[in-house]
C-alpha cells in the first residue's frame, strides 16, 4: 500500500467538526517555463476534490491551475459524531487520483 498524498486532521466540538486537509500535489498551471530548457512545464493540477461524510457527498470543489502547490483547505461539517467516517478524494487533469479516509475522533473534553 502506498502512502496517501492527503493528510486529514479533524476535531469535534458538539456536533460540529473542523476538518483540515493538506494535499501533496505540484499544481502546475502549464504557464511556467523550465529555467534550463525554457520550455513550458506541462499542466498538472487537481480538478476536483470531493468530501464524503459516511458515504454521503457533503462537498465538491472544482479547482484549476491557479491553486497553489500542496493545497491546504479547512471546512466545517455539522451533524458529526465520534466514529463517523470522513473520506477525501481528488482527481487531476492527467487522470491521477488519490483518496483517504479518517474516523472522526472523540470530542476533546473542556479543561476546567
Amino acid at each position: 500500500m502506498t502512502k496517501s498524498s492527503i493528510k486529514i486532521r479533524s476535531t469535534i466540538k458538539g456536533d460540529e467538526a473542523k476538518v483540515k486537509c493538506l494535499i501533496k500535489h505540484p499544481m502546475e498551471s502549464g504557464l511556467r517555463k523550465n529555467k534550463k530548457t525554457k520550455k513550458l512545464i506541462p499542466a498538472k493540477f487537481i480538478q476536483e476534490v470531493v468530501c464524503k461524510h459516511n458515504d454521503k457527498t457533503v462537498m465538491t470543489a472544482q479547482w484549476n491551475g491557479t491553486v497553489s502547490t500542496n493545497p491546504y483547505m479547512v471546512f466545517y461539517l455539522t451533524g458529526v459524531k465520534a466514529g463517523d467516517m470522513i473520506k477525501i478524494s481528488w482527481v487531476d487533469n492527467t487522470g491521477q487520483n488519490d483518496s483517504t479516509e479518517e474516523v472522526m475522533p472523540t470530542p476533546k473534553k473542556k479543561k476546567k
